[in-house]
């Protein structure tokens, strides 16, 4: 009923990926009206969106929706907010996440921190130097994930529990009118 009569070129739909058509602002919008709505308590959502945002700052790259769907439903979490949080790690942040990681670990792991990561820093890379790489990017990017988990996880659950809060007094007040109403009605 709702469908277009012709399917979008390929192109447009992969620019959409990259540059919604609408705008950030609106995608992001229209992001958090989806987080809000999730079935769930404020708390499961909160549980599944920390994880989804926290397995985003680990090199794991193409386990982040089964890693954070494992352990939203290992920890109680609303799985589809955990797929929703991994839209956090994404083509614009993994590189900062990613630098910031290595840098942070090749700190920790005694070794001087580069002021470049290597030229091309890509899964094949990563995975082929697991000591040079992936191993300083995991043991910074664990810290990252734990920060991130924290805040996201606090942001989320205050902001959707005001949601459910304020939607359910709306609700409330609409069915007190409508019986108001009925009441009032002539030949009541």
């Amino acid at each position: 009923m709702f469908a277009r009569r012709r399917r979008r070129p390929l192109g447009d739909r992969m620019r959409d990926l990259v540059w919604p058509r609408a705008g950030w602002r609106r995608a992001g919008a229209y992001v958090g009206h989806r987080v809000r709505r999730l079935p769930g308590s404020p708390h499961s959502i909160a549980i599944g969106l920390a994880w989804g945002v926290a397995v985003s700052f680990t090199p794991l790259l193409g386990f982040h929706f089964l890693l954070a769907a494992v352990l939203a439903w290992v920890t109680g979490g609303n799985i589809l907010a955990s797929a929703i949080g991994t839209a956090i790690g994404n083509p614009w942040t993994f590189p900062v996440i990613w630098f910031t990681a290595y840098r942070a670990g090749s700190w920790a792991l005694g070794g001087v921190a580069p002021e470049r990561p290597p030229e091309a820093l890509t899964m094949a890379v990563i995975v082929d130097n697991p000591g040079a790489i992936f191993l300083p990017m995991m043991v910074g990017g664990l810290p990252m994930a734990a920060g991130a988990w924290l805040i996201s996880f606090w942001l989320v659950r205050r902001a959707v529990a005001r949601y459910q809060h304020l939607r359910m007094a709306r609700i409330a007040r609409r069915k007190s009118a409508a019986r108001r109403g009925a009441a009032e009605a002539p030949g009541a």
